[in-house]
């Protein structure tokens, strides 16, 4: 079969996030972060593992940078920590965490790579988690306050900004699941988590068109696709409720200003209200100018009485899985951009992140990643496949340029198109990256 082109101006690029690769967690007046708490608690994350070092990124960013020009990356996405901007979430403003931005910016655009900024990757400063933290509408203050001075400081380096990452995991996979930073259990509490995060957002958006920031901006959620196992109603309406999970309900208020009714009557119906204000929807409802999608995995999946939350029971169709445990179903990601497409217009979409876990090493300098160049290549011509039927599809962020600290599975589970040997850290490109640095010269999978 021929190759597949792809448009000559699609944006190729790598994301990483603060807490996962920066390390130097105490150095130059940085706070405390809950994830700086939470990895200090017994039994939350793999063999204790922590964020202390990570890959050491703050001090070798400028070895990162060396191999994402190597690479040929076109943009890069990044997030900030919040706490090295704010050591106490508000308050006196750190100059030199700030700096460590802008020479990071400073050199991205010295390298010919666009910065592609996220303010908010999980990184809470702790102080702002003692006093309530996103279940405290002070908190949705303390954000716009953040993202006013990032406009201000770097608003003209950087054209591309999201304000949240995966807004269900921040809410929902933290707060009702319990399996990420602060670690709570509590569906109200994740139900309020998730409406003062999109409020968040919505006067970050507000702040950027307000302060008049050249530029675009819009944020990052996570997107599954749950494929119903019958046509029986009960399999399509748990479908529905777990994809709605995921999209509708962190992606109607933004599109349509409402949040998805059979949603809300669901959540009513567990003893969970969304605590929403007067003028709470028109804030959440500014128009953005892009969409983030992070897309890892799918599932074929049926109604399930005691299945979790939603009542939706993935079932297993024998698909091939990576060392993280998810199904690889690249169907899923166009059928997921389709629909996000047809409920919510031509809305630029950035796949922010997309990726798989192989927990490949090397062998005599060699990092033999096949398993991952597969992954990424079904996926991206789901992609073109998107691209082709008229979703306005812009650009790819591959995750993650760097094996990093990943969250509660600490180091035992690999992203990287770099290998990062955790006790040297010494950087080995693996066979994924020179695939994707010739899928980024020829434009072609």
């Amino acid at each position: 079969m021929r190759p597949v082109q792809f448009p000559q101006d699609f944006a190729w690029g790598a994301a990483t996030a603060s807490y996962q690769i920066e390390g130097a967690y105490d150095e130059d007046g940085r706070g405390m972060s809950i994830w700086d708490t939470f990895v200090r608690i017994p039994g939350k994350v793999a063999n204790m593992d922590n964020g202390d070092v990570a890959c050491d990124s703050y001090h070798r960013f400028r070895e990162d940078i060396a191999l994402m020009k190597d690479l040929g990356l076109k943009a890069y996405r990044f997030s900030i920590a919040w706490p090295r901007i704010f050591p106490e979430g508000t308050g006196e403003l750190n100059q030199k965490g700030l700096a460590f931005y802008e020479t990071l910016v400073d050199t991205l655009l010295e390298n010919g790579i666009e910065p592609v900024c996220t303010l908010y990757h999980w990184d809470l400063p702790q102080s702002l988690q003692d006093a309530g933290g996103w279940e405290n509408r002070d908190t949705v203050d303390a954000f716009a306050a953040y993202a006013e001075t990032l406009f201000r400081s770097l608003g003209g380096k950087i054209k591309k900004w999201l304000t949240v990452n995966e807004p269900w995991c921040v809410s929902f996979l933290s707060n009702y699941l319990g399996q990420q930073a602060p670690g709570n259990k509590d569906l109200q509490l994740a139900v309020t988590v998730s409406h003062h995060l999109l409020l968040a957002h919505g006067r970050a958006v507000r702040t950027f068109r307000e302060l008049g920031i050249p530029g675009e901006i819009g944020y990052a959620p996570n997107v599954t696709w749950m494929e119903p196992y019958s046509s029986r109603k009960k399999d399509m309406e748990a479908c529905k409720r777990e994809n709605g999970w995921f999209v509708e309900w962190f992606m109607d208020p933004v599109f349509k200003g409402e949040y998805p009714s059979f949603l809300v009557k669901w959540f009513r119906e567990k003893g969970a209200k969304v605590p929403v204000l007067e003028g709470d929807m028109e804030i959440i409802h500014e128009k953005i100018d892009i969409l983030g999608i992070n897309y890892y995995t799918g599932s074929v999946a049926k109604y399930g009485e005691s299945a979790g939350l939603m009542a939706c029971e993935p079932v297993d169709m024998g698909y091939e899985r990576t060392d993280i445990g998810w199904p690889i179903y690249p169907e899923a990601f166009y059928k997921v951009l389709s629909y996000i497409n047809g409920r919510y217009g031509d809305i630029p979409i950035y796949i922010t992140e997309n990726g798989a876990c192989y927990n490949d090493g090397p062998d005599k300098g060699i990092v033999a990643d096949q398993k991952r160049i597969d992954y990424l290549y079904k996926h991206l011509l789901q992609l073109h496949r998107s691209i082709a039927n008229g979703i306005p599809v812009k650009g790819y962020f591959a995750w993650s340029l760097l094996d990093n600290f990943e969250w509660s599975y600490g180091y035992s589970m690999r992203f990287g198109l770099v290998h990062v040997d955790y006790d040297t850290l010494a950087r080995t490109p693996k066979d994924s990256f020179y695939w994707y640095q010739d899928v980024i010269t020829t434009g072609e999978v």
